[in-house]
């Protein structure tokens, strides 16, 4: 795809945006970005482009299309946004990152999506890779802008990609010569409006992939089970509680990979790191990306039993007079905080609540099972998940307006032996700019305790 002298609109001016800007600058494009936020709110990504020729509309995205040849958009603006309805009725094309990386590298991508699991299944594949001694760049939805990264690597690098379904909804070509989808259920159903939108987003990152191609799927996941039976491409399933004839599955505690002729004895699951039932889950599609491109066992073995984990899911922050608190600011929906609740022994005091995807509430209540004995609750949906738990008969509830408030409040009903969980079950945009920022403030909410 030849970008030079092109006129590219650069739509959002968030870590993509910057990392984009950067690429087609060296690729000779002419490029204008517009973002509703102002220069002020936008000046530590503005600092990074100092020195290239860009042309601004900030505070609005009044630009005059009549000379854009692309769009490149930031994930999270919605399709039905009034710009994007003007580029489809003047024939402008709009992609994603993800997707012109595509199409300008001849690179090997492993994508890697779900509505859970997808960050720790990233960042375990990344670490797979480079202990393989290949050379790989994580990218995507983590944290780190992909154009960037595609036009100054080697063609032989491997890029391990965590696809959000916002990146993916607007892809056209992109295929992945491995793709994974750990699970999907509900989530950013405000955004996709429906779920079988979500879900269509989702399956966007295996529709283009042929027989020389693998899609790695969860077979305990029915709906993935029925995608599986659709597809083009090689199919490798696992399970966390089915053997199955073919693929990667835990048996009697330890994790096989079966060819359907011959099984290879990977580990004994107890051996992980990173704790919870999910996290086997995203270890054995760990195994299934290294069985697909040929790395040993026992190099898989060795980084599942090394690894410790990402921030923010999970992640052990520290304890105060017995107290553990533990950071799973990454739990942006409610199935992702079950998995939390059901990893962390109890007595639990859990803090949650933020921005409203449009979900409901309810699983997560009864996933307390006597295992959370306080709830605490901040943002935008603390009267909806209020209002949920007094309908299933929990009443233990503490309203806060802050995070600093909330780490505050759960150390004085908490006793020696309990754990202090975050978990929000909601998005952050409500309170924070990230989930990363949200979690940062806890931990140091966590350390001025500690200090006091």
């Amino acid at each position: 795809m030849k970008l030079k002298d092109k006129n590219v609109l650069i739509l959002g001016l968030a870590i993509s945006g910057v990392s984009t800007a950067k690429a087609l600058n060296k690729l000779g494009s002419k490029i204008t970005v517009t973002d509703m936020k102002s220069e002020e709110e936008l000046k530590e990504h503005l600092v990074e482009l100092k020195d290239i020729d860009i042309d601004y509309v900030l505070g609005s995205n009044n630009v005059d299309l009549g000379n854009i040849d692309l769009i490149v958009k930031s994930p999270g603006i919605p399709l039905e946004a009034p710009i994007m309805k003007e580029a489809l009725e003047k024939g402008i094309e709009v992609v994603t990152d993800i997707e012109l990386a595509y199409r300008i590298s001849k690179n090997k991508f492993i994508a890697i999506t779900g509505t859970n699991g997808k960050t720790t299944t990233t960042a375990l594949t990344g670490e797979l890779i480079k202990k393989a001694g290949l050379k790989c760049h994580v990218t995507g939805n983590i944290g780190v802008g992909i154009l960037w990264e595609a036009v100054n690597t080697d063609e032989n690098d491997i890029f391990v990609i965590e696809a959000s379904s916002f990146q993916l909804e607007s892809t056209k070509h992109f295929k992945p010569s491995i793709s994974v989808i750990t699970n999907i259920t509900p989530d950013h159903l405000n955004w996709h409006k429906t779920f079988d939108n979500y879900i269509n987003a989702k399956k966007k990152v295996l529709m283009n992939q042929e027989k020389g191609d693998y899609t790695i799927l969860n077979y305990d996941d029915l709906l993935l089970r029925e995608i599986g039976k659709k597809i083009n491409s090689n199919l490798i399933y696992f399970s966390a509680g089915n053997k199955l004839d073919r693929g990667v599955y835990v048996d009697d505690c330890k994790i096989i990979i079966n060819d359907g002729l011959k099984s290879i004895n990977v580990m004994d699951y107890r051996d992980i790191r990173i704790p919870g039932k999910h996290n086997i889950e995203n270890a054995l599609a760990v195994v299934a990306i290294g069985w697909a491109m040929g790395i040993e066992a026992e190099i898989i073995a060795s980084t599942l039993k090394e690894f410790e984990g990402v921030e923010h899911r999970i992640e052990f922050v520290g304890s105060i007079s017995g107290v553990s608190f533990y950071n799973d600011s990454k739990g942006t929906n409610p199935d992702a905080s079950i998995k939390a609740i059901e990893a962390i022994n109890k007595p639990i005091i859990l803090i949650a609540g933020g921005i409203d995807k449009g979900g409901s509430f309810e699983e997560f209540i009864d996933s307390f099972d006597n295992k959370v004995k306080a709830l605490i609750l901040l943002g935008e949906t603390r009267e909806k998940i209020k209002d949920t738990a007094i309908s299933k008969g929990f009443n233990n509830i503490y309203i806060v307006n802050s995070i600093k408030e909330a780490v505050k409040k759960s150390f004085e009903l908490s006793e020696s032996n309990d754990n202090v969980l975050l978990s929000p079950a909601c998005a952050s945009w409500d309170m924070f700019k990230s989930y990363e920022e949200r979690g940062r403030m806890f931990k140091q909410a966590v350390k001025n305790l500690r200090e006091d």
